[in-house]
């Protein structure tokens, strides 16, 4: 067993949102199998109250408060520093402070960085060095880019080049690099050659256990009602742009057809833009205490997303309940899965109305379809199976240790 710096930059715990669900899993994983010491931020106040769960997991945590809105006008920095935005954003002398002194106190072997904003903190400890990026965030940043106006459409591509100038530097210095599909693999083995031969892919898996349909779980629906379904966290701009774009492209032509159907976007902190959104035909949930009963009711669940990187847990978990599943066709893509036999996939809104208008009309198939989608899910994505490669790279860290015993 070895004494591992592991580097969030949220707390992972409750994985409630993608980036948590799968750091909360690494945790889990990397927790029975070493000595742990988390550095990471708490960003939402509600977060505070699951702090001694992770620190139940871990030899020490530290975790620093993180102001949004106080770090967002930090981040300005960058501009003068010439670096990504995102550094200064996680930029903290406390969380500086508590690495330094585990390292005097010789309690780390190697580190695990979760996210590249997270590297910094890595830097001269002279220890092995593993990165999940996850996705290739600066290509993100430039998509968003495309998608915004000036001067946000300036920023946001700065954004992108400067992080991949840092992302390629941390890459460089790692013994691995993962991400959570071969195709953001591939794309950074693209942008990133000098490191090409130490990337690989870990992929997200999903707790099926967990998200497993009950026969006695209540529906929160009404009588008669129709639902669709649309889970995230709903002040992610991708999210945001994949409701919006499904209320005024798709719902009204479904609605023509089927009146009594419904869309709820179930998902914590929804933005103004979504909240804008709610009406008679349209509810917004915000936070729920279990998506599960949302999910499992659902006449099925959509996930109309035009910026999507990497796998998307929400489809997973979709799934995994036995869902019937529209997804855009690049979602679809980055899983394990073939379209048509365990979800559907769609690009433009009349592929998308087309495929509900015929999940709607043959129950029965698309019954089929989600038991299909939920075997698939408990073949491919059980998390051990996906992390046991992670265990692969770290086994180096238990013989080092040993030999310095």
């Amino acid at each position: 067993m070895a004494n591992l710096l592991f580097l969030a930059h949220r707390l992972p715990y409750p994985p409630n949102k993608g980036d948590k669900v799968r750091s909360y899993h690494l945790l889990k994983h990397l927790a029975a199998r070493h000595s742990v010491h988390l550095g990471t931020f708490i960003d939402d106040p509600e977060d505070q109250q699951y702090l001694p769960i992770v620190q139940g997991l871990c030899a020490s945590v530290h975790a620093s408060r993180l102001h949004p809105r106080r770090a967002k006008l930090g981040s300005l920095s960058g501009l003068l520093r010439n670096e990504p935005l995102t550094l200064a954003y996680y930029r903290d002398a406390a969380l500086d402070a508590w690495v330094q002194a585990r390292k005097r106190a010789g309690q780390i072997d190697g580190v695990l960085v979760f996210s590249s904003s997270m590297a910094q903190y890595a830097q001269g400890l002279d220890v092995p060095l593993w990165v999940d990026f996850v996705d290739v965030d600066s290509a993100k940043w430039t998509d968003y880019a495309a998608n915004h106006r000036w001067p946000m459409s300036w920023l946001y591509r700065r954004e992108g080049v400067q992080l991949l100038g840092y992302e390629r530097s941390v890459a460089a210095q790692a013994r691995c690099s993962f991400f959570a599909t071969e195709k953001e693999t591939e794309l950074f083995r693209g942008l990133a050659p000098e490191s090409a031969a130490r990337v690989a892919p870990i992929c997200n898996g999903v707790d099926f256990d967990y998200f497993a349909p009950q026969d006695d779980r209540p529906s929160p629906f009404q009588p008669g009602e129709l639902p669709l379904v649309f889970t995230g966290a709903m002040d992610y701009w991708p999210n945001i742009d994949a409701v919006s774009w499904f209320v005024q492209d798709m719902l009204p032509a479904l609605r023509e057809r089927w009146p009594a159907l419904r869309f709820h976007i179930v998902g914590r902190n929804p933005a103004p833009a979504v909240r804008a959104l709610a009406g008679e035909h349209v509810n917004v949930t915000g936070t729920v205490a279990d998506v599960r009963p949302w999910l499992q009711h659902a006449a099925a669940v959509v996930a109309p997303l035009r910026l999507a990187r990497g796998i998307q847990n929400k489809v997973l978990e979709a799934l995994a309940m036995a869902r019937p599943v529209v997804a855009a066709s690049v979602c679809v893509e980055a899983i394990d899965a073939t379209p048509g036999r365990h979800l559907l996939g769609a690009e433009t809104a009349d592929e998308y109305v087309h495929a509900l208008n015929t999940l709607l009309s043959h129950p029965a198939q698309a019954r089929q379809l989600g038991l299909a989608g939920r075997l698939q899910v408990e073949i491919a994505y059980g998390w051990a199976g996906q992390l046991a490669a992670l265990d692969t790279h770290l086994a180096a860290l238990g013989a080092t240790r040993q030999a310095a015993a």
